[in-house]
């Protein structure tokens, strides 16, 4: 079941319900007996699969830049001498 923040319009204090999709969205303050409204937080997003490429995450799991520059420089264009002419 996912988890939802709501927030207070009145008092202002932060709580968060365990709900089924199907739940209708609280509308009372269990503090208060306000108004209440539900929050949007960020979603994480984890990219799996063969179709990413290794750069699409932020682990220290892709090519060091070692490896990139030593690859690039067997195919003719080394990165010591694009940032030369920059």
């Amino acid at each position: 079941m996912p988890l939802y923040e709501y927030q207070c319009t009145e008092c202002g204090v932060r709580f968060e319900r365990q709900q089924r999709f199907q739940d209708a969205p609280l509308r009372v303050c269990p503090e208060c007996g306000g108004r209440v409204q539900r929050l949007i937080g960020p979603v994480g997003v984890i990219f799996k699969g063969s179709g990413f490429y290794s750069t699409d995450h932020r682990s220290g799991g892709g090519r060091s830049k070692r490896s990139q520059k030593a690859s690039e420089s067997k195919k003719g264009t080394a990165v010591g001498n694009v940032e030369k002419n920059a």
